[in-house]
């Protein structure tokens, strides 16, 4: 069992790194490789269970749109029709994750890795500055989007970095591309969850523990929405491109 401290260090990590571009997973494996930190399957899924309310009370009002336009049958608005782009996006990720997810898991324990697809990670953000995206999104983009995300399983890769980059490469205009990322990535997590819950064995850790986890990452990864929001509006996305690189060659100097 984790302490209370440990509980409270990785909820906060986990509610930053699972939306600023700088890859949760990454994180993750540093924690555990450098400082022996060890997460439990259960204490794992309710941290990523405390970002989705995060992320589910920072679009309300955009899911609840969505939502009503497909009960009211009107499949010929906007809001339908991006609820339709969000559900064409997952598609790769789930059959990418489901077709190489023994391929995925063996990287979680090689550091260098991690290190190298942090660096990958920073030059990806880094070339948004070049971009002057200005248009709605489409079809092709969803899936352009989606295959972005799959990739985003490799610790290193940021879903967040991978999906708003590919949104603002492919010219979807800077708003919808945060809110499409944030969008697509709320079935990715809730799907991830429902595959390891069947591995949960929550006697390992206390309920007031998970309790906690669940409370801080959420609130953390409010604030951490809004600020990766704030970045891609004023184009200073590009600016965390900086933190991986520093990262990623450190992870790299450590693992020699």
């Amino acid at each position: 069992m984790i302490s209370v401290l440990e509980a409270i260090v990785l909820a906060v990590v986990q509610g930053l790194t699972e939306w600023l571009p700088i890859s949760s997973s990454g994180h993750l494996v540093i924690l555990q490789q450098l400082f022996n930190i060890q997460v439990s399957v259960a204490f794992d899924v309710m941290l990523h269970l405390g970002t989705l309310l995060a992320v589910l009370l920072f679009l309300r009002k955009d899911i609840i749109k969505i939502l009503k336009s497909f009960l009211s049958l009107n499949f010929a608005s906007s809001e339908a029709k991006l609820g339709f782009y969000v559900l064409c996006g997952t598609l790769p990720v789930a059959v990418i994750g489901l077709l190489f997810k023994s391929f995925f898991e063996s990287l979680f324990s090689v550091l260098p890795a991690v290190g190298i697809a942090l660096m990958i990670n920073g030059a990806i953000i880094f070339f948004t500055q070049f971009f002057k995206p200005k248009r709605k999104i489409n079809f092709l983009d969803s899936l352009f989007i989606g295959i972005a995300q799959a990739f985003s399983i490799i610790p290193g890769i940021s879903r967040s970095g991978s999906t708003i980059s590919m949104a603002i490469f492919r010219g979807v205009d800077r708003k919808t591309a945060y809110k499409f990322s944030f969008l697509l990535s709320i079935l990715a997590i809730l799907g991830a969850s429902l595959i390891e819950f069947g591995e949960i064995n929550f006697a390992q850790e206390s309920m007031e523990t998970i309790a906690l986890g669940i409370a801080v990452s959420a609130f953390v990864g409010y604030f951490a929405l809004k600020t990766v929001a704030n970045a891609v509006l004023t184009g200073d996305f590009h600016k965390f491109a900086y933190y991986c690189w520093l990262v990623g060659i450190a992870v790299l100097f450590l693992s020699l």
